[in-house]
């Protein structure tokens, strides 16, 4: 499970351009604001020497002025978790998205030294103008393997949102659906919640395990 942990922020953080200055975000276009957003995060870790060094501070202060706006991770959570969302009270469900954002970060946070020239191509993007529901697609060129890595974004009245990523073919949400609804099953959603609490502690410890 820990490659699933790891990948999809980890994609997040990757351009295929170095050293970009600070752009303006388009969030009508979905291609563009995935492009974009990935050149103003490149940029931002390649000057911070902490962020490189796996800083959790940074990296969260990183995620949330950088990504969490163009992202919905409630939506995320909702879809990750499917019906046992409605039967989770607000509180709950606040409490999910918190943990389960603070266990993408812990556990993804070592591979920011891994950061340097990754290369990203986008492939042609194709959609029609009343879409509400997208995917932009891109492969990373990592002097190895090329990595298949997709975005699938909707359309809200703020614009664009990312809410799900898609690595080497394993959606982001459908990875996490199973193991969700095993810990719901086994102890309700206050069983999940320990889950996810418990996970984060032992990855702030270091003794978490694969």
């Amino acid at each position: 499970m820990k490659k699933f942990f790891l990948y999809p922020f980890y994609a997040m953080f990757l351009s295929f351009a170095s050293g970009a200055f600070a752009q303006t975000v388009d969030t009508s276009n979905p291609d563009a604001m995935i492009q974009t957003v990935t050149q103003q995060v490149m940029s931002q870790i390649k000057g911070d020497k902490s962020i490189q060094s796996g800083d959790i501070s940074k990296i969260t202060q990183l995620v949330n002025d950088k990504i969490l706006p163009y992202t919905d991770f409630r939506r995320t959570t909702q879809l990750a978790m499917g019906r046992n969302w409605r039967t989770a009270t607000p509180e709950q469900q606040q409490q999910v998205i918190e943990q389960f954002k603070t266990l993408l970060i812990r556990t993804y946070s070592g591979a920011l030294a891994q950061v340097r020239d990754q290369q990203i191509q986008y492939k042609p993007f194709r959609a029609n103008p009343d879409d509400t529901d997208v995917v932009v697609r891109s492969t990373v060129m990592n002097g190895g393997q090329p990595i298949e890595l997709d975005y699938r974004l909707y359309k809200t009245p703020q614009g664009w949102r990312v809410y799900d990523i898609n690595v080497l073919g394993a959606w982001l949400i459908q990875a996490y659906q199973q193991q969700f609804q095993e810990k719901i099953q086994q102890g309700g959603v206050d069983g999940l919640i320990q889950f996810l609490t418990q996970r984060n502690q032992q990855l702030a410890s270091g003794k978490a395990t694969s």
